[in-house]
């Protein structure tokens, strides 16, 4: 098969070992679908953050309203790990393609259905009720989709390559950024505030749908995973992936969990709090999202090369150096945002983002390889997304500092004590970048 053709195997201790690079039609899929699961997640964070609090919640004060509108942006990522128990659950047992199918259709109805939903001045308390069934939806598909992404390229390359492979996936973060907010960008342009407001909101909900089909055309074409596949031709899959992950590989786990939560503390501080900081401080809204932009731009020759450089050197290098600058950048962010000006908020949020993405370019190795290939989806995906669930109660909890200390200096050292656990977490995690298969599951 045309896949196959890419692909050369041998086999070591009864494990098949990929040796080449993964087929470019399993990393278009998987980059195409991260990226248009991550535009769906992150368009509702943004427009949370710009117009729900009027939409949703117009009977609270202003205040209040943003808090309530993030809220609901909380509740997707607190149903994420639950995604991803139950897509890990299925993408160890029925395989990685399959589940990566229900998470794409999965994400795409609730995104359009949000697109659709009547607001609080025309159905009351109903609007934000199914406003949060809708995100929780979303928050389960995104639990799952990460995990399968990264695993179907990275099970298709060998050995020094799973670095640079897996870092196409992770393009789907700060693509989807750039899709969302500039989709958010053009609307507020093109409707002005009040158009915005009234109608305009929903345009990047829908567009969504045209995205989806273009991702479920492409998976299909996509074979399986040649790991999954020895599985099933061994019948070594486990019987419960989930209970599997907690009592055998539970000490990988905690590592796994640790050295991703400056990821999402410092992430959603430069983006979505940071939205709402200046929101707050009445600065253009415009300023955060040209911020957002060009800082995924930047992001994205930063993921790759920090992929590949991560094969060559290894995860727990460009981890560390990520995790340090992100906790140092967090005392700068603030002064520049607060300036008011074009230049100081821009470079404040772009800044952030890059140096971010050093950090997630290797992370879509790193994770995986931690877990043996029978509960590989499980625990990858269960590590990366209870973390995420934590990192949607950023906003409220910086928020909420923000409130009671009256300086941003609280928030920037709450992303300095994620920096810190990370770093430990870190210390204790091993060096997994040139092990092939065999040495993968041998070290387990």
């Amino acid at each position: 098969m045309a896949n196959e053709q890419h692909l050369r195997s041998r086999r070591r201790d009864g494990n098949a070992v990929p040796t080449g690079s993964a087929p470019r039609t399993v990393v278009l899929a998987s980059t195409v679908g991260t990226t248009l699961e991550f535009y769906d997640f992150i368009v509702y964070g943004t427009v949370a953050a710009l117009a729900f609090n009027k939409l949703f919640f117009p009977a609270a004060a202003a205040g209040v309203g943003t808090l309530l509108a993030l809220s609901t942006f909380a509740v997707g990522f607190l149903a994420r790990p639950a995604g991803a128990a139950l897509f890990g659950h299925l993408g160890d047992k029925i395989g990685r393609r399959r589940t990566l199918m229900l998470t794409l259709t999965t994400m795409g109805a609730a995104t359009v259905l949000i697109g659709l939903l009547p607001t609080y001045g025309t159905i009351g308390f109903w609007a934000p009720l199914l406003l949060v069934v809708l995100r929780v939806l979303q928050g389960a598909a995104v639990g799952g989709e990460w995990g399968g992404a990264v695993l179907l390229i990275g099970e298709h390359a060998g050995a020094g390559r799973r670095g640079r492979a897996t870092s196409f996936a992770q393009l789907g973060s700060p693509v989807g950024l750039l899709l969302a907010n500039g989709v958010v960008l053009g609307m507020v342009a093109l409707a002005g505030k009040e158009g915005f407001q009234e109608w305009g909101w929903r345009v990047p909900f829908l567009l969504s749908f045209v995205l989806i089909v273009t991702g479920v055309v492409l998976r299909r074409q996509v074979e399986e995973s040649p790991v999954f596949r020895q599985l099933q031709a061994e019948q070594t899959m486990a019987k419960s992936p989930v209970a599997e992950t907690f009592r055998r590989h539970w000490k990988r786990l905690l590592v796994a969990i640790g050295v991703t939560v400056v990821s999402f503390g410092g992430y959603y501080v430069f983006t979505t709090v940071a939205l709402a900081y200046l929101a707050l401080r009445g600065v253009p809204s415009s300023y955060g999202l040209y911020g957002t932009v060009m800082g995924a731009a930047a992001s994205v020759p930063v993921i790759l090369a920090s992929g590949a450089l991560s094969d060559r050197f290894g995860r727990r290098p460009m981890y560390a150096v990520s995790t340090i600058l992100m906790g140092l950048w967090a005392f700068a962010f603030f002064p520049l945002a607060g300036t008011g000006s074009p230049g100081g908020v821009i470079t404040a949020i772009a800044v952030g983002i890059v140096v971010w993405g050093v950090l997630y370019g290797a992370q879509g190795a790193f994770l995986p390889e931690l877990f043996p290939s029978r509960v590989r989806y499980t625990g990858a995906s269960l590590a990366y997304q209870v973390t995420g669930a934590l990192g949607g109660l950023v906003p409220v909890v910086s928020l909420s500092l923000l409130e009671g200390f009256g300086t941003a200096f609280a928030i920037a050292a709450f992303v300095a004590v994620t920096a810190v656990i990370s770093l430990g977490a870190l210390g204790t995690a091993p060096e997994t970048a040139h092990l092939d298969s065999s040495e993968l599951e041998a070290g387990q």
